[in-house]
């Protein structure tokens, strides 16, 4: 059991809606949440079906007499136990992200929900909102800012390592929509995320260019003002956003480019940033994640390892295994879970609530990328033209 959880004498317990037996981010979470121990799984919504949830329960371990039906459901019961939830994890379909994580807030649950934040402008605010009001912890999953390498980037931007940040590049690229699936050339009910009334304004932004945005400003240490942006279907016959392609401007002038599409033939993953300075630049890729490329202007460009010596803490402190023995996806959705556990301890035994120490990606980070998703699509049916990317809170 980790120090962390230590102090609280337990493991926290959680309680997740969504991600039954046959999902692909259901398993994902499940498996974060144990791997370093800090939680135990004891109730779950695997269907709304009373009968499946039970049998989807039992399929994936988890006790069958705390599967439930419905979030009230599980609610009302859990909260009449002694031994009731603590944090609720949410991977549901797009457009119930701000209902459920609003129903676990008013139970005084610690909220960890699936980007995107909720499917509007005014839910993703609002969210925000009640979680201050709340003082509840809340992440949401931009799992890829988990990376050891990921945060010696951001730590060696915060250092001035490659000088001012001047140019900032991000890509995502996909193949999963390169060919029309079969229910979008029928006209029948498919997949949630190519329903725009479940999964949002833009199937492509909410995917995948909600990470991209967020691992830009994460990065960068700023946020982006503005965009300049074409969204749109790249396959023909196709409904939904499948390709987005955008300048972008940083706080403090850097110039920014980003391009996301699940729609690229013979694409494996694609996750890439590039940032350049006055004085050098990062290049990471998700494919190769235990390396960053730092390329300073005065030096030879070297190569930093996962593990390796030269680390600064930030790095150092969410790698598991030695140098040489590759981590991965798992392990960076891990790093999350783990990171909220050490929020949610720190709230229960210390009655520390600081979200600015918070290292994890917040509902404030959410709400922002809600905020950029509706400014892309708001500029690309304007032909392009630069659109307000900031929100306030």
């Amino acid at each position: 059991m980790s120090e962390t959880i230590a102090r609280l004498g337990r493991r926290l317990r959680l309680g997740v809606v969504g991600g039954g037996p046959d999902s692909f981010i259901g398993p994902v979470h499940r498996k974060a949440a144990r791997l370093d121990d800090c939680y135990e799984i004891v109730a779950s919504i695997l269907s709304s079906d009373p009968t499946r949830a039970k049998e989807g329960a039992r399929s994936v371990g988890l006790d069958p007499d705390r599967a439930y039906g419905s979030l009230p459901a599980m609610l009302d019961a859990e909260a009449a136990r002694e031994d009731g939830i603590d944090v609720l994890a949410v991977m549901t379909p797009n457009d119930s992200h701000h209902e459920y994580s609003g129903l676990a807030l008013e139970r005084g649950l610690d909220v960890i929900c699936d980007k995107p934040l909720a499917t509007t402008l005014e839910d993703a605010i609002d969210l925000a909102a009640r979680v201050r009001k709340a003082e509840r912890v809340f992440c949401t999953t931009y799992n890829y800012t988990g990376y050891p390498m990921v945060r010696q980037a951001r730590a060696m931007v915060a250092a001035g390592d490659i000088g001012d940040v001047r140019m900032v590049q991000a890509e995502y690229i996909q193949p999963g929509m390169a060919v029309l699936k079969e229910a979008e050339k029928s006209g029948g009910e498919g997949p949630r995320r190519l329903d725009p009334a479940k999964a949002g304004p833009s199937m492509v932004l909410g995917d995948i260019g909600s990470h991209a945005h967020h691992m830009a400003c994460f990065v960068a240490g700023r946020e982006v003002e503005a965009v300049s942006a074409r969204v749109g279907a790249i396959v023909p016959g196709r409904i939904v956003h499948d390709c987005a392609m955008a300048h972008l401007r940083f706080e403090g002038g850097a110039w920014g480019t980003f391009w996301v599409t699940n729609a690229a033939a013979g694409a494996e993953h694609g996750l890439r940033f590039r940032i350049f300075g006055a004085e050098g630049g990062l290049e990471w890729f998700q494919e190769n994640p235990n390396y960053l490329r730092h390329m300073p202007i005065d030096a030879p460009v070297r190569t930093l390892a996962r593990g390796g010596p030269g680390l600064g803490p930030e790095a150092d402190v969410v790698t598991r295994l030695k140098i040489g023995h590759p981590e991965g996806y798992q392990e960076a959705f891990a790093t999350l879970y783990r990171e909220v556990a050490d929020a949610v301890v720190a709230r229960r035994v210390d009655g520390v609530y600081a979200p600015e120490t918070w290292p994890f990606p917040t509902v404030e980070d959410g709400a922002r990328g809600v905020k950029f998703i509706d400014a892309a699509v708001r500029s690309s049916a304007a032909d392009g033209a630069w659109t307000d990317a900031r929100i306030d809170f």
